[in-house]
C-alpha cells in the first residue's frame, strides 16, 4: 500500500489537469519572505505519519500578514519539518471520494462538506448525465456545477486510467478548486 498524504497528493493531480488552489511547501522561516502567494493564507502541518491535521490543531487560517505568518510557522513548526502554505479560499466546501469496494469494485462520492449525511454516490466510470444526476441528488444547491461535473468526469477517467487507487478523497473542493487531497494505491 502507498500513500500520497497532501502535497503529494495534489501533485498527482495536478499532473492529470486538475486544478489545484496556489501553494507552497516550506522548510525553512526565511522562506516566507518569497512566498508570491497574496495573503490571506492557510499553513497546515506537512507530514506522512500525520493524516487528519486539523486532530493535531495542525491548520491556522486566516493568516493575514507577514507577522502572524511568522507565528503560525513557528507554531506549525513544532510538529512537523515542512509546512505548506495554501491561497485562503471561499466558497461552497465540497467532498469528492473514491473508494474501492468488495461489491461494487471503484465508487465516487459527492458530498456536502457541512453536512455529512447530504451525499451520493455511483458506481464507476460514469458519464456526463451520471455527474449532472450525482450534483442533483445532493440537497445544497451547487455554486459551479459545470466546475463538479467536470472534476468528478476527470476522477472517472484518472480511476480508470490507475485501477490501483483504493480511496482518494479530495476535502474541500472549493469553486472548482482542490483545497486538500490524499489518495491511498494498492
Amino acid at each position: 500500500m502507498k500513500i500520497f498524504t497532501e502535497k503529494k497528493a495534489e501533485d498527482f493531480l495536478e499532473k492529470n489537469k486538475f486544478k489545484i488552489v496556489q501553494r507552497k511547501l516550506i522548510s525553512k522561516k526565511s522562506q516566507l519572505k518569497n512566498l508570491k502567494i497574496d495573503f490571506p493564507i492557510v499553513m497546515k502541518i506537512s507530514s506522512k505519519t500525520i493524516i487528519h491535521k486539523h486532530k493535531t490543531k495542525g491548520i491556522i487560517l486566516n493568516i493575514k500578514d507577514q507577522e502572524q505568518a511568522e507565528k503560525a510557522y513557528n507554531r506549525l513548526k513544532k510538529k512537523t519539518k515542512q509546512v505548506l502554505i495554501q491561497k485562503q479560499t471561499k466558497g461552497q466546501e465540497l467532498i469528492l471520494g473514491i473508494k474501492q469496494t468488495p461489491e461494487f469494485g471503484h465508487v465516487i462520492m459527492l458530498g456536502n462538506k457541512n453536512d455529512k449525511k447530504d451525499n451520493c454516490f455511483r458506481v464507476l466510470p460514469i458519464n456526463k448525465k451520471d455527474a449532472e444526476d450525482m450534483i442533483k441528488d445532493i440537497k445544497i444547491k451547487i455554486n459551479h456545477p459545470d466546475k463538479v461535473r467536470n472534476n468528478l468526469l476527470k476522477l472517472s477517467k484518472l480511476v480508470m486510467k490507475n485501477k490501483k487507487i483504493k480511496e482518494l478523497d479530495i476535502s474541500p473542493l472549493i469553486n472548482g478548486l482542490i483545497v486538500d487531497a490524499q489518495i491511498i494505491f494498492s
